[in-house]
């Protein structure tokens, strides 16, 4: 590799950004664990489609919603 080739990799988070809780919006940093995300609720859902089922017509969970779906975009942004 050329020292001043610059090599693009995307760095994914643990959980799809697309996905959210009520516990979601009490945190002030990305969730690390599915615990962060489910109350005694266990109640989530894809804020793409606004309900519990994601973009691609499966459950939306955060055992679920992880790299390698085919729906999954990662919550940290890179510039």
């Amino acid at each position: 590799m050329m020292e001043n080739e610059s090599v693009n990799k995307s760095v994914q988070s643990a959980f799809c950004g697309s996905l959210r809780s009520k516990k979601f919006f009490m945190l002030d940093r990305l969730a690390t664990s599915a615990d962060e995300y489910v109350d005694a609720a266990n109640h989530v859902w894809c804020c793409e489609t606004q309900e519990v089922i994601g973009p691609d017509n499966r459950r939306v969970d955060p055992h679920r919603c992880v790299p390698g779906r085919a729906c999954y975009t990662s919550a940290i942004k890179t510039v």
